[in-house]
């Protein structure tokens, strides 16, 4: 395009420098497991179990698989002992105890990471023999404000980068607004020096260290094990890619700035809550559009107020071009939103009981002021100014204006999302059954009840033999007491499925807590084992 100059001495090397560093190390920097948003449903031994001896293992389950940041162990007198022996089967972690266990109250601490880079850490609290005098209390995390408001200014700057700054580099490249090019150059390099340091910043957080922390060595290593390493690593080549498209003449400039567009949909498809959810085949591919539709919408807003301002024919033809365009920016746009926020917010009353939801009302609420100026400038404004009508442009540009404000807002407020779990994830814990295995010397059972909160559960029953061997049950029988809350036993016949699982259905669990469970199993006339255990039921 005729208003795109010649390359800059000193800058175009630079970035080109940048961008071969980046790629560099992405061949160096090995990609973290992806992994979803995970809460933890199962732990063995039990949240508040007394157990007679001390445990070879524990067992902790989640709702999906995770990685492993720190687990520790805190003995009743106060010390505490790294746990770095363990295994991961799917969704549970395995970890070997220590040989060397005690009477008393013990609390299994763990902080595990999720696909986004959201740490998620808790604490499980178990007594051998007897709870220690005064108990045992899972420590409470605070928040740490300073590091969280630092997370969400960072994330908050990425999308300026990656959609002012690389979507802006797209509009002068195709379109014009060339005299925008310091603005969008300034976003662009504000994120590709806030890409980095988030990733640092979330490993501050996933190892729950103090913002001063952040020049440890083992935060950058946590950081970029994580899917959000690269992230952050595709951002900052997709931002410096649209700083080397603004350096170079007409062709080379729109490649580059087209590759930055598609580098910025690549990005933010490869972590984060919405891409981690199932099925990946709709929501990965809905990201890439929703988020190159922004970065085409947003980052033309700047270019086009700086091409109105100019007037001329240029601006007529910028004007013109944007018109035609963005419809085909909009539609999938608006398209792949409907679909994420469908998929992860399931249902409408979780838009205003979580606080995911909030947060989507309150972006939606932006995005509504945002359309309604969208439309008018385009039923009202752009066709009197393409014909050069000065109060029209003078409208249009103020309400472009009014429009990067709200596109600003909208930025901070999808920031906030890294701190909320999404419904969807929610629901999946709170579907996680309540599960236990019972061993004895004549029989074993393993009973689930699905799902394991309170209301009407599925039950089912497996049982062999004591030394695993195939049980040919006569009858089976659930039998479920909560004597701390006054209720006796509640016992149900299990019928047995043609696949030798003993099921009840439409069985009513009234309250959480823990609860007795007995389970007998008439073996023959004249035997019969009676195996007993506890079960903890979620509220």
């Amino acid at each position: 395009m005729s208003d795109i100059p010649s390359p800059r001495r000193g800058v175009a090397p630079l970035v080109l420098m940048l961008l071969l560093a980046l790629i560099a190390l992405a061949v160096i920097v090995p990609s973290g497991r992806a992994l979803a948003h995970a809460a933890l449903v199962a732990a063995v031994p039990a949240d508040g179990a007394v157990v007679a001896t001390p445990p070879g293992a524990f067992s902790l389950s989640f709702s999906e698989p995770v990685s492993p940041l720190v687990l520790r162990l805190v003995r009743p007198d106060g010390s505490s002992t790294l746990l770095d022996r363990y295994a991961l089967n799917d969704a549970t972690l395995d970890i070997a105890a220590p040989a060397d266990l005690g009477k008393g109250t013990h609390v299994l601490s763990w902080r595990v990471i999720s696909e986004d880079g959201h740490p998620v850490g808790g604490s499980v609290v178990f007594s051998i023999g007897a709870p220690s005098a005064g108990g045992g209390a899972p420590p409470q995390e605070a928040p740490d404000l300073a590091l969280d408001g630092a997370i969400w200014a960072l994330r908050t700057l990425v999308y300026i980068g990656l959609f002012i700054g690389a979507g802006g580099a797209f509009f002068i490249a195709f379109i014009g607004g060339r005299r925008a090019a310091p603005i969008v150059g300034a976003a662009s390099w504000l994120g590709l020096a806030a890409a980095p340091l988030s990733i640092g910043l979330l490993g501050v957080d996933a190892l729950a260290l103090p913002l001063a922390s952040l020049a440890a060595p083992i935060a950058w290593r946590t950081g970029w094990s994580t899917s959000y390493g690269t992230t952050g690593l595709l951002a900052a080549a997709a931002l410096a890619l649209a700083l080397l498209s603004m350096q170079l003449s007409a062709r080379p400039a729109r490649f580059l700035a087209a590759l930055s567009l598609v580098g910025v949909g690549v990005a933010l498809a490869a972590s984060g809550h919405a891409s981690a959810a199932s099925p990946q085949w709709l929501t990965r591919p809905s990201v890439f559009l929703h988020a190159v539709g922004i970065a085409f919408w947003a980052g033309a807003l700047i270019p086009l107020a700086a091409a109105l301002s100019d007037g001329g024919e240029a601006s007529t033809r910028a004007l013109r071009r944007f018109s035609r365009a963005i419809p085909f920016a909009v539609a999938p746009l608006a398209a792949a939103g409907i679909a994420l926020a469908a998929v992860q917010v399931e249902t409408p009353s979780a838009l205003w009981t979580t606080a995911y939801g909030r947060v989507l009302l309150a972006k939606l609420a932006l995005l509504g002021l945002l359309l309604g100026l969208a439309a008018l400038n385009r039923l009202r404004l752009t066709a009197p100014a393409e014909r050069d009508d000065l109060r029209a442009r003078r409208l249009l540009r103020r309400s472009v204006a009014a429009e990067i404000l709200l596109v600003l807002a909208i930025f901070g407020t999808a920031a906030l999302w890294r701190f909320t779990p999404p419904p969807r994830a929610l629901a999946e814990a709170a579907a996680e059954p309540a599960a236990v295995h019972i061993h004895t010397a004549d029989a074993m059972a393993d009973l689930s009840l699905t799902p394991g909160h309170v209301g009407t559960v599925a039950a089912t029953i497996s049982v062999m033999t004591g030394d695993f061997g195939p049980l040919d049950a006569r009858e089976v029988t659930l039998v479920l007491a909560n004597p701390a809350a006054g209720i006796e036993p509640i016992r149900r016949k299990a019928v047995n499925g043609a696949d030798a699982v003993w099921r009840i259905d439409a069985l009513a669990i009234p309250l959480a807590g823990r609860w007795q469970v007995r389970i007998d199993i008439l073996i023959d006339d004249f035997r019969i084992a009676k195996l007993e255990d506890a079960i903890d039921i979620r509220p």
